[in-house]
């Protein structure tokens, strides 16, 4: 059996997680109110909520609910615990077996993902269940009836087909075309909004006077965010991660980001508008919340939440561009596959 050390880990840390339906509601609401009437948020020296430490948003929690969810806002407990004992088996089988192969008609539907083959995610500590999880009765983390991105207005549709359009066939042609993840520039889960990704889904927070900071451990992006009540930048300078201004309404920190470039996190919306709240709801907890808009891209605004769970482990370097074999392997291998077409159209 391979990765035994992290199996021994993963057994211990999954053996801390709470079974889930064996309390009877009463009870479960009995407990929960008496802890949160004995539990009193910190204050930093100057007064702020404590937000500071290290977090994780690691979620198996989808985005946008799956069709088959349809209507069906949370699982019950013992739904929870189904998911929890899939987990687990899922990762006890890929420590004997391995991942997994992609599913040969690429629909992924059967087999492991089409991006497990980059590596055997456990194999490298790097596997969901391999930290701390948020667990979540959430068959989403968008909110609402139908937990989905609204669809797009008729005007962005027709804008991200003509980019489309533009981009055929020149996918390749340098590191300019390719995505910005793969160019180790910005990851679209840094935000804002906070969201989960496959792995490293940790960030850190660090507050002054008269400011927060937010550290993302992927890809290392960071933003400072002023609590001073001034304005937006000028409308004319574009950030990858938009400008962050924030203050508080009561313990809570609410985040107002504008100024996005159309290419980050949600490429072709151009007027995106992001509003996030964090809430210290208990020692281990941050109830995150965010509300997406930008009238120009989506025919409606659309609203998420996911818990963030309190490490107890420092926040490692992610670092990107020292790694990214990737996007040299990528174009190399689109060189060599240009190299053959030509060859095989050339006369003998």
């Amino acid at each position: 059996m391979r990765n035994l050390i992290f199996a021994s880990m993963v057994t211990l840390l999954l053996a801390t997680v709470p079974a889930c339906g064996q309390a009877t509601p009463a009870q479960k609401s009995k407990t929960a109110a008496t802890a949160k009437a004995a539990w009193t948020a910190p204050r930093t020296p100057d007064g702020q909520p404590d937000l500071e430490g290290v977090w994780t948003n690691n979620s198996v929690t989808p985005l946008q609910r799956p069709k088959e969810l349809a209507g069906k806002e949370f699982y019950t407990d013992a739904e929870l615990a189904q998911i929890q004992a899939r987990e687990r088996e899922r990762l006890n089988r890929d420590y004997d077996e391995g991942e997994g192969e992609p599913p040969a008609n690429h629909s992924g539907v059967e087999g492991a993902p089409l991006e497990n083959v980059h590596y055997d995610h456990a194999q490298f500590g790097l596997d969901w269940l391999q930290t701390r999880v948020a667990w979540n009765r959430r068959t989403s983390l968008i909110v609402g009836p139908e937990g989905t991105i609204p669809p797009l207005t008729p005007e962005a549709r027709k804008r991200l087909a003509e980019i489309a359009a533009k981009e055929k066939g020149h996918e390749f042609d340098g590191p300019e075309n390719r995505p910005l993840a793969a160019r180790c520039i910005a990851r679209p889960t840094a935000g804002p909004p906070l969201l989960p990704t496959r792995y490293n889904s940790n960030l850190q927070i660090v507050q002054g006077r008269g400011y927060v900071a937010i550290e993302t451990e992927e890809i290392h992006d960071a933003r400072i965010i002023p609590l001073d009540g001034r304005a937006h930048l000028p409308r004319n300078i574009r950030q990858w991660m938009g400008d962050s201004v924030g203050h508080w309404e009561g313990n809570t920190l609410v985040i107002d980001t504008t100024n996005f470039t159309d290419q980050n996190p949600f490429p072709g919306a151009q007027n995106l508008h992001v509003t996030e709240r964090l809430t210290r709801v208990d020692e281990e907890t941050i109830l995150y919340q965010f509300t997406v808009e930008d009238p120009e891209m989506w025919v409606k605004p659309w609203s998420g939440e996911v818990p963030i769970k309190k490490l107890s482990d420092s926040l490692y370097e992610y670092a990107c561009h020292e790694g990214n074999y990737g996007l040299a392997n990528t174009l190399r291998g689109a060189r060599v596959a240009e190299a053959e077409a030509a060859a095989k159209g050339a006369p003998r």
